[in-house]
């Protein structure tokens, strides 16, 4: 997994509340089985027509957001099911950050063990930013993950908090397989002193 310690970034803002991840990744979409390529369709039902083609409407669709690597939400982000796939997607399209006022406890938990950072700021906080990004071109801000604070250069800085553990993981790049692995020499040893019963040996290959 990418550490993560400090991203600046073009922000782009989604308005909407209850955000689910339904909508981030729809379910037709979840019949791939890499972690890879699920960008395209994020938001699907939100950016295209039934026809395929694209609501211009919509701020993924709008060209002063092209860059952005920086999504600011409304409440309740990532709720519904527990799909990977909606950061898988968020991830794959290029976002870095996603800000709102709360998010979805599997849905934050689920960004932790991918690299993808959320932030939880004040909903006044969050409506400040919205505002900037939608009448600012070009708006970027820095979230620095070892400070522990977002801030532009026209003034905005706010602070936000993290559990101390998923913040080393993050900022180390740590997934499950990687905190695992820091104990790869004991897990040997361990096993060495634990010979297979005979009765496993011919479902473990190499024991």
């Amino acid at each position: 997994m990418q550490p993560f310690r400090k991203h600046t970034g073009e922000v782009v803002p989604l308005d909407r509340v209850n955000v689910d991840t339904d909508q981030i990744i729809p379910k037709q979409f979840l019949k791939r089985i890499e972690r890879t390529g699920f960008g395209e369709f994020l938001f699907y039902d939100w950016r295209f027509a039934a026809d395929g083609t694209e609501k211009s409407d919509f701020a993924l669709h709008d060209p002063r957001y092209s860059k952005a690597t920086i999504l600011v939400a409304g409440k309740n982000f990532g709720c519904g099911s527990s799909r990977e796939h909606a950061v898988w997607s968020l991830a794959d399209y290029g976002f870095r950050v996603i800000i709102a006022s709360a998010f979805a406890d599997i849905f934050a938990n689920n960004s932790l063990k991918n690299g993808l950072l959320t932030v939880t700021l004040t909903e006044p906080q969050v409506a400040e930013i919205m505002r900037r990004a939608a009448h600012t071109a070009s708006y970027r801000l820095s979230v620095d993950l070892e400070k522990l604070t977002v801030e532009d250069d026209q003034g905005f800085s706010a602070t936000f908090t993290m559990d101390d553990f998923a913040r080393h993981c993050l900022l180390n790049g740590l997934d499950d397989i990687g905190l695992t692995l820091k104990h790869e020499t004991a897990i040997a040893a361990y096993e060495s002193k634990h010979p297979v019963r005979p009765e496993m040996s011919a479902i473990l290959p190499g024991r």
